[in-house]
């Protein structure tokens, strides 16, 4: 991981297409702006995780759930 000071209103470039510019620096948060092409997928990365943890839970039912569908199964039949 390559890691780098800035100060407000200096940039990284990412390649030939991205720029990233701290916008602000107030304690212990910082803002960011990111200038990339569309095709570019920028997302944050607590997000991606929420949204894959949200994917396993749903792909793999609970056994509770399993035997709750079972047994309406068996009432139905």
């Amino acid at each position: 991981m390559l890691v780098l000071s800035r100060k407000a209103g200096e940039s990284v470039l990412v390649g030939d297409d991205v720029t990233i510019t701290v916008l602000e620096v107030r304690g212990d948060v910082i803002r960011i702006g990111i200038d990339a092409p569309r095709s570019v997928s920028v997302q944050r990365a607590e997000l991606i995780e929420q949204l894959s943890s949200s994917n396993r839970d749903a792909a793999s039912p609970s056994d509770t759930t399993v035997a709750s569908l079972a047994e309406q199964l068996r009432k139905r039949s």
